[in-house]
């Protein structure tokens, strides 16, 4: 009786390792409210270049998105621009002005994932003249 304790106590001591180590972690990101019903998603994968700005531009959808790489000057018409890094997740509303979305970085590149929120046909983006 008394050699089975230690091998008890060693297996429960194995398997609560290996419990916290299978354990799933999750990181809040983002949070954001949209009245619209979503009835379409599309996934892009979008890089720019060294230096490279977007237009000034807007969504017909709302977009939420991730930096994958690299670093982006946001800024929404009416607030503050701000510098996204990587891991920085971001949302766009629907029909409000973006006035950047730079790399801001002038030799690296930009790496971001978009994820355009569709309650129908919309485009993804309409850039201003």
């Amino acid at each position: 009786m008394m050699k089975t304790v230690p091998f008890i106590a060693f297996m429960l001591i194995s398997i609560t390792a290996m419990a916290q180590k299978n354990q799933i972690a999750r990181k809040d990101l983002l949070k954001a409210s949209m009245n619209q019903k979503v009835t379409a998603a599309e996934v892009q994968e979008i890089t720019m270049a060294g230096g490279q700005t977007a237009p000034k531009h807007l969504h017909p959808c709302p977009v939420i998105g991730i930096i994958k790489s690299g670093e982006a000057v946001f800024q929404i018409e009416g607030q503050e621009s701000v510098v996204l890094h990587e891991g920085d997740a971001f949302y766009e509303p629907k029909n409000v002005t973006i006035l950047h979305f730079d790399n801001a970085s002038k030799e690296k590149p930009l790496v971001f994932t978009a994820i355009y929120l569709k309650k129908g046909q919309e485009e993804n983006i309409k850039f201003f003249k």
